[in-house]
């Protein structure tokens, strides 16, 4: 693949403009995506922490937030490690095959996330629609599979995705107007047809993204006819409350990363903004959402405290 690369690229690495160009604007944000970082990992492992010591979060739904906690330290490793360093470093450099590595890797861990939201979305529906016989369906062979499946279907994606974009040539330009690379930036670097790597990029958009936030959209519909046939406002609230932090997550994730995709690539301030969403600030929220909103995760932690002191 490396050696492939190099036969196509007479430019050998790319410039990460990166967020700002003034070296004070570029040290308080290193210390601010640092912290974001640290408390994305810390956010991260004392979930899947928790959920691993706590027998009450053995069930279907918390296997599949663990695999979200562990997607989400993925995800923001792939490209914060590296803005952290051009944020200190005055050469910003990234080589090509590092920026198409990054590409590859964001598009799978990305990948991941959107087909795990989209079985989550499938587990709330089973619990809400049939919860006598949710043991049954959502067995852990099911739960294992769907997990694997989504791990497949999004490295396969990338993977064709990266090899088209291996017969990209970059001749001249250099500069990449944004903080990590993704495919869409690196089209306008290109010095040859770019026809086949974009229509790829938008088969896979609207076949594996819009598929997956298809199958959420279908799954909450279901959710909210079987929620509005509930007859207690109580048991309303209670069932709705089981969906609310999944439904966050998905905002924050699909919002973002689709606005980013569909939007021209033009290295505006707001391109630089939907990629910060669902690149950084997403995998950091994610443990709050699921921790400050659930009664079991908050009780969970609790009895992990008192265990420890």
């Amino acid at each position: 693949m490396v050696k492939a690369m190099k036969n196509h690229s007479v430019v050998p690495e790319f410039i990460l403009l990166g967020l700002s160009a003034d070296p004070q604007t570029q040290a308080l944000l290193f210390v601010l995506f640092l912290v974001i970082y640290l408390l994305t990992l810390m956010g991260n492992l004392v979930m899947l922490l928790v959920i691993k010591a706590d027998s009450h979060l053995h069930t279907p739904m918390y296997f599949f937030l663990g695999q979200l906690s562990f997607l989400d330290l993925c995800h923001s490793s792939v490209t914060v490690p590296k803005m952290l360093e051009n944020l200190l470093s005055e050469k910003k450099t990234i080589s090509v095959e590092g920026c198409l590595a990054q590409v590859f890797f964001v598009f799978a861990t990305g990948g991941t996330e959107s087909c795990l939201l989209a079985v989550m979305a499938y587990d709330r529906y089973v619990a809400i629609s049939s919860p006598l016989l949710y043991g049954q369906v959502m067995s852990n062979q099911l739960c294992i599979g769907l997990v694997w499946g989504s791990w497949g279907l999004a490295f396969l994606d990338a993977f064709i995705n990266i090899l088209v974009a291996l017969n990209l040539d970059f001749c001249e330009a250099q500069n990449i107007h944004h903080f990590s690379c993704e495919l869409p930036s690196l089209y306008p670097l290109s010095c040859s047809d770019v026809s086949a790597s974009f229509t790829a990029l938008l088969c896979s958009s609207l076949l594996h993204f819009f598929g997956n936030f298809l199958l959420i959209f279908l799954s909450y519909v279901r959710i909210l006819s079987t929620i509005l046939s509930i007859s207690s406002t109580t048991g309303r609230s209670k069932a709705f409350s089981t969906c609310s932090s999944h439904l966050t997550a998905v905002i924050f994730f699909y919002g973002s990363g689709l606005l980013r995709y569909l939007m021209p690539n033009s290295g505006s301030t707001q391109e630089l903004i939907f990629s910060l969403q669902y690149s950084v600030i997403t995998p950091m929220l994610n443990p709050l959402i699921y921790s400050l909103k659930n009664k079991e995760v908050k009780a969970a932690m609790r009895r992990m405290l008192k265990k420890c002191f």
